[in-house]
């Protein structure tokens, strides 16, 4: 409850604090969710450069991944060897990506201010608010869901006392989901919707449940969840 009402505070506090037209359009919550992943040059958010975003809709029970938002971005700077590893997101290809700034005002037309569900999501919304500050006048306002906190209590209602290994593969493995290319921010703001749907299926990751599930990959130090469990 004491958490319920400090997202709800925080929620209209930056709400007061918003610039028009962002006051209005980030207002505006039909009750549809939508999983958000976002690429970047570094894990520490204070180096990170945005180079994807994606969301993809999710309506009641059906995933909406032909009207998904999905945009690379131009760099100031050109990805390192280490980046092109990793994303295989050559120099080349930010030919077709958009200026940040056009990127980010897109992208808050496609979220507006709906529920925003994702894996490590503290991360993504610690790199876009970053950027979003001085735009917006404040952080987004939005609603978060971490999936691996809900798929953390559900391993952990069958192992309890267990070390829950919070690893995307694991956490795909067990929830058997297709297995689509990593490190794509379109892939993962996919798998996360799946994960969050077959969660639900099994009873867990509802509105009513805590926002940020009892932990979750929020309470590792890295994007890729927890070590060795169930």
């Amino acid at each position: 409850m004491r958490e319920k009402l400090w997202r709800t505070w925080r929620r209209l506090w930056r709400m007061r604090r918003l610039r028009e037209p962002y006051r209005t359009l980030l207002s505006e919550d039909d009750g549809v969710l939508v999983s958000i992943d976002c690429e970047t040059s570094s894990l520490k958010v204070k180096e990170a450069e945005l180079l994807s975003i994606a969301a993809v809709r999710i309506e009641g029970q059906r995933l909406c991944a032909r009207d998904a938002f999905y945009t690379l971005i131009k760099p100031q700077q050109a990805p390192d060897r280490r980046n092109i590893r990793v994303h295989g997101l050559r120099p080349c290809d930010f030919g077709q990506g958009l200026p940040l700034a056009q990127a980010l005002q897109e992208f808050l037309r496609f979220i507006r201010g709906r529920t925003l569900l994702g894996y490590y999501l503290q991360y993504d919304l610690a790199v876009l608010n970053k950027f979003l500050r001085p735009v917006l006048g404040t952080a987004l306002p939005n609603y978060g869901l971490e999936v691996s906190g809900f798929y953390y209590d559900w391993r952990f209602a069958d192992y309890p006392g267990a070390c829950i290994d919070l690893r995307w593969e694991t956490m795909i493995r067990n929830l058997q989901l297709p297995q689509l290319p990593r490190h794509d921010a379109l892939n993962d703001a996919l798998t996360a919707a799946m994960m969050h749907l077959a969660l639900q299926s099994r009873g867990y990751g509802t509105r009513a449940s805590t926002a940020l599930g009892s932990r979750g990959a929020k309470d590792c130090g890295q994007k890729q969840g927890g070590g060795n469990g169930f």
